[in-house]
């Protein structure tokens, strides 16, 4: 192809998950099934959430702006990869991949501390209960949620300028599903080592601080349910943390599993499964963890539901 400068790329093509023709039937089936099930179950989140007042508190409003980064996150990579699955042709613009980039390292950027700032509500939910309404006001929450999007948003239109004002030269194939930062380095000629250094600190940035900040609130949490008396006070203390704690641990574990494995010559193939277990598996999974868990969400869809069913008879 040659050394040429971004202007010149008449767009990147995506090799997806596998070659295997065989597969690519199936697998579109079964990622069209996940992201049905994701916009429902996410949209739906949102739209239950806004509708019945039992869930106005800090708690459902964090949940439901995790509804909505997952929501995006989604959105943002499924589509294209369903029509790779069964198009000829995979090529994506250079618009669209910076694009499609910005946009999903927003929205996985901001998934981290938004969900850093839901165990900062469970630790005072539990911790400092009487001064939970006090403490987690209106205008926290607001804080809590519009910081993180801001600094997502600046760190994701840095990442991407810096990669797509860089020259491309040689192949403009990208090994994955989705143009991912790390998946574009290999065809960079310039700053490439500039950008890897950028990249891998901004990631090791927002993944430690805000784990420690979920190890933290967890850490305190446990120390005050070992301190109740009560085995009833301690089953609701669990049961108040038990969704956001089994979110947690599938999504740093994931996470975890991709940046702490030994590098060879499989960790690229080793990432490009873990991204879709955190860029299109977890975003369904979450609604369904907070509404089979959740007895206030279950109640909450009958009460919509009947609510529904009286204005329409």
């Amino acid at each position: 192809m040659g050394q040429q400068n971004t202007t010149s790329l008449p767009g990147f093509i995506l090799m997806g998950i596998t070659q295997r023709t065989e597969l690519q039937l199936p697998l579109f089936g079964a990622f069209f099934i996940i992201y049905a099930v994701t916009v429902m179950g996410n949209l739906g989140m949102i739209i239950l959430t806004k509708l019945d007042s039992h869930l106005e508190t800090p708690m459902y409003f964090f949940i439901r702006h995790l509804a909505f980064i997952d929501l995006g996150n989604s959105t943002v990579i499924c589509p294209k990869m369903l029509v790779d699955f069964v198009m000829n042709d995979k090529t994506i613009s250079f618009c669209e991949c910076a694009t499609q980039l910005s946009f999903f390292l927003m929205f996985i950027i901001t998934e981290f501390f938004i969900l850093s700032a839901m165990a900062y509500d469970r630790y005072v939910a539990i911790c400092n209960p009487l001064l939970y309404s006090v403490i987690m006001s209106q205008r926290l929450c607001h804080v809590l949620v519009g910081i993180p999007y801001l600094y997502s948003t600046v760190q994701a239109l840095l990442v991407t300028s810096r990669i797509f004002t860089s020259t491309f030269c040689g192949s403009n194939i990208i090994s994955h599903f989705y143009c991912d930062g790390i998946f574009l380095l290999p065809i960079l000629c310039s700053n490439a080592e500039e950008i890897q250094l950028v990249i891998i600190s901004f990631s090791a940035l927002n993944l430690i601080s805000s784990f420690l900040v979920v190890l933290g609130s967890y850490v305190l949490i446990l120390i005050a349910i070992c301190r109740m008396h009560s085995a009833e006070g301690r089953r609701k203390a669990f049961s108040t943390c038990g969704s956001h704690l089994t979110v947690v641990v599938v999504f740093y574990g994931t996470l975890f599993f991709m940046y702490l494995q030994p590098k060879s010559t499989d960790s690229l193939e080793n990432d490009k499964i873990a991204s879709v277990f955190y860029t299109l598996v977890i975003p369904m999974l979450n609604p369904l963890i907070y509404s089979l868990r959740n007895k206030e969400v279950k109640n909450a869809f009958y009460r919509v539901l009947k609510g529904q069913f009286k204005i329409n008879t």
